[in-house]
């Protein structure tokens, strides 16, 4: 991977990872259209590019993360469940993310879902973050689990669990913001960890690494402003809509046997 190659998958990351339409999806899709073999490295640099994305929630909400102890009671109740399902799936995981037809398949049934979302919702009025109880926290995490699989999207599936706890689309996507910044972390620790003990990385994978996580940075913080503008405009139908539709050419490639990367 050279470093043109790891600016556009940054880029995609920081577009993404807030959006419900599934940033490592998008990453692995792009990986593939640009001929980006899926190494090890690679499968690394996905993980712990998200950690830039991630650092732009703590800084556009920086006093959110002040304020209470019971704040992060609730975030560590909420990264509970996929800490402890993450353990347990991760080789099935791996290898699932190697797979484009897995990926388009998960994209056009959340698109599906996300079409429906805002009517089944429609009279959430939780508006504030003290609302959200321990135990809602930790459903929202359970719903969070469904993130693991590639193609779901781990703010779709947390924004959407926040929702059925309630919450209105704001409140929701914030929580599943806030939520993101321990689970990132760990991914990336989990899998920075993993790697190690298989291969050390070479100073021009330290800053490739550095470099997505700057670019996701910057990317991120302008995402998360115009999600948020988007979410409360116009609700989740688009994302929808997007999901099918990509989910779908993705779907019909693969049947035709054409690959992504002579698109």
């Amino acid at each position: 991977m050279n470093y043109f190659e790891a600016l556009i998958i940054a880029i995609i990351e920081g577009l993404t990872e807030f959006l419900p339409i599934s940033s490592t999806g998008h990453m692995v899709i792009a990986s593939a259209i640009i001929n980006v073999q899926m190494t090890e490295f690679v499968k690394l640099y996905i993980v712990c590019i998200q950690l830039g994305a991630i650092l732009s929630v703590v800084v556009l909400y920086f006093k959110r993360f002040f304020r209470s102890k019971d704040f992060y009671y609730k975030l560590i109740i909420a990264f509970i469940p996929i800490a402890i399902t993450g353990l347990l799936l991760k080789k099935y995981i791996d290898r699932v993310l190697e797979s484009v037809l897995v990926i388009g398949i998960f994209l056009l049934l959340g698109g599906i879902v996300l079409l429906f979302v805002d009517k089944w919702f429609a009279d959430n009025q939780l508006d504030k973050e003290e609302d959200i109880s321990k135990f809602k926290a930790f459903k929202i995490g359970v719903f969070q689990c469904f993130a693991l699989f590639p193609g779901v999207s781990r703010s779709g599936a947390s924004i959407i669990g926040g929702m059925t706890q309630k919450l209105t689309r704001k409140n929701a996507a914030e929580f599943s913001f806030f939520l993101a910044v321990p689970t990132m972390f760990a991914a990336t620790a989990k899998k920075l960890m993993d790697f190690s003990n298989q291969a050390s990385l070479s100073n021009q994978e330290i800053s490739q690494l550095l470099f997505g996580i700057i670019v996701s940075f910057i990317v991120g913080v302008l995402a998360i402003k115009f999600f948020i503008n988007i979410l409360n405009q116009y609700g989740f139908k688009a994302f929808g809509w997007y999901r099918i539709f990509v989910g779908s050419i993705i779907i019909i490639l693969y049947l035709l046997n054409i690959p992504l990367n002579l698109m």
